[in-house]
C-alpha cells in the first residue's frame, strides 16, 4: 500500500511538472496549422486547403526556433487553380505566465521567413521569392503535451513574377505536440525515483 501511495504521488508530481514544462528549454514542438479549409458544395465545386507542418526547439524557456513548410491549393470548377508553397525558419515567443482567463493557455508571437511562392494557372498572377509572416497566437493545452492553437497571421511574398508583391491575412488553427527534451526527460525520471 505504501508503494502504491508513493507511486501515485510521484505520478501526480510528474504530471504537474510536465504541465508547466512544455515550453521549457530543451523541449521540442512538432505539429502544424490548418488554414482556410473549404469545400464548396454548390455549382462552383470550390476546394481550398492549406497545411503548414512545423518543428521547433526551445533554445531557452518560452523561446523556440525551428522550421516550417507551407503547402496549399485553391481550385474551383471553370476557374484558375492557385498553388502556394513555402519553406523557411520560424521563431516563437510565449508569454511567461498562464493566461488568467484560461488557466492552461499561453499567448505567443510567431514570425517566419523563407522562400515561397503563389502561382495561379491560366495566365493569373504569380510571385516567387521571399516568404515572410508574423502575428499573435493563442495555445490552449488540453493535456500537458498537446496544444490546440489559433494564429492570426500576416503573410507576404515579395519577389519575381507577374505580381511583385502579394499579401494575405489568415486565421489558422493548429495542433502542436510538445515533447520533452533529454534534459527534461532525465529530470522527470530523477524526480520519479
Amino acid at each position: 500500500m505504501k508503494r502504491f501511495t508513493i507511486a501515485t504521488l510521484v505520478s501526480v508530481f510528474s504530471f504537474a511538472f510536465a504541465a508547466n514544462a512544455q515550453i521549457q528549454k530543451g523541449n521540442v514542438l512538432v505539429g502544424g496549422d490548418f488554414a482556410d479549409i473549404r469545400l464548396g458544395l454548390d455549382n462552383s465545386k470550390e476546394f481550398n486547403f492549406n497545411i503548414t507542418p512545423k518543428a521547433a526547439w526551445f533554445i531557452q524557456d518560452n523561446v523556440a526556433l525551428g522550421g516550417y513548410v507551407n503547402l496549399g491549393i485553391e481550385t474551383a470548377k471553370h476557374s484558375s487553380t492557385t498553388v502556394n508553397y513555402g519553406v523557411g525558419a520560424l521563431g516563437r515567443y510565449y508569454t511567461g505566465n498562464d493566461v488568467a482567463v484560461l488557466r492552461h493557455g499561453r499567448v505567443f508571437g510567431e514570425a517566419t521567413v523563407g522562400v515561397g511562392g503563389i502561382n495561379v494557372s491560366n495566365g493569373g498572377g504569380h510571385t516567387n521569392g521571399l516568404d515572410f509572416g508574423f502575428g499573435p497566437g493563442f495555445a490552449y493545452f488540453v493535456t500537458p503535451n498537446i496544444g490546440l492553437e489559433t494564429l492570426l497571421k500576416y503573410n507576404g511574398i515579395a519577389g519575381f513574377g507577374d505580381a511583385g508583391y502579394q499579401n494575405t491575412l489568415t486565421l489558422n488553427f493548429g495542433l502542436q505536440i510538445y515533447l520533452p527534451g533529454r534534459g527534461t526527460a532525465a529530470k522527470i525520471k530523477r524526480d520519479a525515483r
